[in-house]
């Protein structure tokens, strides 16, 4: 039986991907299934923060969830983006997906070569004079505030869209030899599914420290973490197929083993709360499950 690998981030659009070449190569069977979901915030919502978008000169994206969550409530309150907006992203990548919503001009979009936050600061404080706008997930830290009231600059944040977790469906086999995670919220949810989770021989990366924290205060066994030398999922994930044979991977006995999410339901009324701004709030009826392990 091949190796079963949970990749917890959709699955890529493009033929051309490292992880179909790994899966090609060594035999393994990548599934693509996110822990976590994103959803949209209300116009209404978003309102109740109180912050004013056309008040600030310049836009920072951390990721292209907040870029596409940022014009579609600007759509939605009919505000107008100036044209002589700046853009600050975390990395290339991030900038260049900007190209969807305004035209791309590099004196207005700046990015550090590294695609971390940190490198991004010493950029933004080229630029003072400017007042910086910061949209979020309802699941964000205070980093980037700490970070930039340190740099002395002005600035505001506001969430935009919520981050919540993508349940398992009764019966959803579970059955993977290898999880792989993007951010501290994928190991909520794995723990919010499967509270009961034996980890036993099953391999678990994580990209990001916060993330192997997480995983690590869930009293998982981090096997695969980024390293100079390996600084990729991909990379780190062929790292240990190459130093692993397929038996250890995927040993008989635990690949007989089936672990899906129970049919029982529990329906209850649960909250999501914007983070640092109390004032906004969303309330939705959620349906939580719970999750056995069957032999």
């Amino acid at each position: 039986m091949a190796p079963k690998i949970l990749i917890s981030q959709p699955k890529p659009q493009t033929e051309k991907s490292p992880y179909f070449d790994i899966a090609e190569k060594y035999g393994v069977d990548m599934v693509f299934r996110p822990f976590i979901k994103i959803e949209k915030m209300s116009a209404k919502d978003f309102r109740q923060q109180k912050v004013s978008i056309p008040g600030h000169t310049a836009i920072v994206f951390t990721s292209r969830h907040a870029i596409d969550h940022f014009f579609a409530l600007v759509k939605e309150l009919r505000v107008v983006i100036k044209e002589d907006m700046k853009y600050f992203c975390k990395s290339e990548q991030v900038a260049l997906y900007i190209q969807k919503y305004v035209q791309y001009r590099k004196r207005k979009v700046f990015f550090p070569l590294t695609g971390r936050v940190p490198d991004l600061i010493p950029i933004m404080e080229k630029h003072k004079t400017e007042n910086y706008f910061v949209p979020q997930s309802s699941a964000h830290n205070d980093e980037m505030k700490n970070m930039l009231d340190a740099a002395g600059l002005k600035h505001d944040e506001a969430v935009m869209y919520y981050t919540v977790s993508n349940d398992f469906q009764p019966g959803e086999p579970f059955d993977y030899n290898m999880l792989v995670f993007f951010s501290p919220e994928g190991i909520h949810s794995l723990v919010k599914n499967f509270p009961d989770f034996d980890q036993g021989t099953i391999a678990i990366a994580c990209l990001g420290q916060k993330t192997i924290e997480a995983a690590e205060e869930a009293g998982l066994r981090v096997d695969m973490k980024p390293t100079a030398e390996l600084r990729s999922v991909p990379a780190m994930i062929e790292d240990f197929i190459k130093n692993h044979s397929k038996e250890e991977i995927a040993p008989k006995k635990e690949a007989a083993k089936k672990k899906t999410a129970t049919t029982a339901k529990k329906t209850s009324s649960t909250s999501k709360t914007v983070a640092a701004k109390p004032a906004a709030k969303k309330t939705a009826a959620s349906t939580k499950k719970t999750s056995t392990k069957k032999s």
